[in-house]
């Protein structure tokens, strides 16, 4: 009892009073890993959910709280220690999630949809993938299904006289080109970290091959190794050279991905997530201005430029205890989702489409096609290891990239840090 007091007064303290009390009956409760819980695909869930509700005639209510990304890990940790997890939540890191169900905290989605007769509705990539972050067990819902690479502004390129890279060396040249000439090469979010670490990761893909972190998981390859390090060099090296422009730890995701849309940087990288916001007539580059090109391929790598970065996104997870009266608008929500996150924000998910929208944008078009063809796929750099591991990896970049640590060093840290 005292336990679960000092919890509640750590909640109320922290501003999630009216979390504690989320998971409730007749109710679905629904946590963005946004401030906002009504914008992009939080804001089409809550839209979808309503609408269900009403035409399967469920006596249920929707309600949907928002959290700061950067906050999201520490408060899931309270909520789950307090058994006040919502019905339906965003977990950051596949080693939680794993924690989560282990502790029959979140539900086997695979039983959840064959009992509601909705797996069919899930693409065959997109269950394999998830199965696989989820180490066998089909445990996150792929509202999304990203594939990861450079977007850049083709004005600027043909402005500057410069070709899509292809090598890491050519896009290097790029960049050195850009700042010369008062552009910013690349924008980033070094507040946010894992932007930072996912450049990692596509070195070490082309490195190594698309397998490298399976290949370090199972103890083949080291993070110490020379390959690792000179990934590691690499990117300090974009840092200190200026281009990811100034104060790059304190720029945030909004921020980035704002100055790429303005045109003020050449290149952004990111997943395909963007294409919602690249969509938006908001987007002073005009989406038609906007191209997308794969992580490009390193001097004496093995890996290939037709290997892809591919996800499904923040782990979005279903409460193991939820309320079976909600089956009914689950069902409908997650068998319109496929169509309708495409037509109504050029978003691209793991659910399959029927109706591909006749207005769907030149990019997504393009990226969809890229992502169809895609010949292998690997993961994000922590997406493999324990959440220890990954705050090593996250954390230090932000000291990696100023140089205030060596590419030696971090790759050694992280090497502790693994298992």
């Amino acid at each position: 009892m005292n336990k679960r007091v000092g919890i509640a007064a750590v909640l109320a303290l922290l501003g999630l009073s009216g979390l504690f009390a989320l998971a409730q009956n007749n109710k679905i409760t629904y946590l963005a890993n946004d401030a906002d819980p009504t914008s992009g695909r939080h804001g089409l869930f809550g839209r979808l959910a309503q609408e269900c509700i009403k035409q399967t005639g469920a006596g249920i209510t929707y309600e949907a709280q928002g959290i700061p990304q950067t906050d999201l890990r520490q408060k899931l940790q309270l909520l789950a220690a307090s058994n006040s997890l919502p019905t339906i939540f965003p977990v950051d890191e596949p080693s939680f999630v794993t924690q989560l169900y282990k502790n029959g905290q979140v539900a086997d989605l695979e039983e959840v949809f064959k009992k509601l007769g909705i797996l069919d509705k899930v693409s065959p990539a997109a269950l394999v993938l998830q199965k696989s972050i989820g180490g066998g067990k089909f445990l996150s819902l792929p509202l999304e299904l990203n594939i990861e690479g450079f977007w850049y502004n083709k004005k600027l390129f043909a402005a500057q006289g410069l070709n899509v890279p292809v090598t890491w060396d050519q896009m290097m040249a790029a960049a050195e080109k850009f700042k010369a000439a008062g552009i910013q090469p690349f924008a980033a979010s070094g507040d946010q970290k894992w932007p930072l670490t996912r450049l990692i990761n596509g070195y070490v893909a082309r490195k190594y091959g698309p397998d490298v972190m399976e290949r370090v998981a199972s103890g083949e390859l080291k993070v110490t190794d020379a390959g690792f390090v000179e990934a590691a060099k690499a990117i300090q090296d974009m840092g200190k050279k200026g281009y990811f422009g100034q104060g790059v730890n304190t720029v945030d995701y909004q921020t980035a991905l704002d100055t790429f849309m303005q045109g003020k940087a050449a290149m952004f990288y990111m997943g395909s997530w963007a294409l919602r916001d690249f969509n938006d007539p908001k987007n002073k580059v005009d989406i038609n201005n906007v191209g997308f090109l794969n992580f490009p391929v390193v001097r004496g790598g093995k890996g290939s430029i037709n290997d892809w970065s591919i996800n499904t996104g923040i782990g979005v997870v279903l409460n193991a205890k939820y309320d079976t009266a909600a089956d009914p608008v689950l069902k409908c929500v997650l068998s319109n989702w496929g169509d309708r996150a495409l037509a109504e924000m050029g978003q691209i998910s793991g659910f399959k489409v029927t109706k591909t929208p006749a207005n769907l944008s030149p990019l997504t078009k393009a990226t969809l096609q890229k992502l169809n063809t895609a010949k292998s796929a690997y993961l994000w750099f922590e997406g493999k290891m324990s959440a220890k591991a990954a705050a090593v990896a996250t954390d230090n970049v932000q000291l990696l990239v100023t140089g205030d640590m060596t590419p030696e060093n971090y790759m050694a840290e992280l090497q502790k840090a693994l298992p």
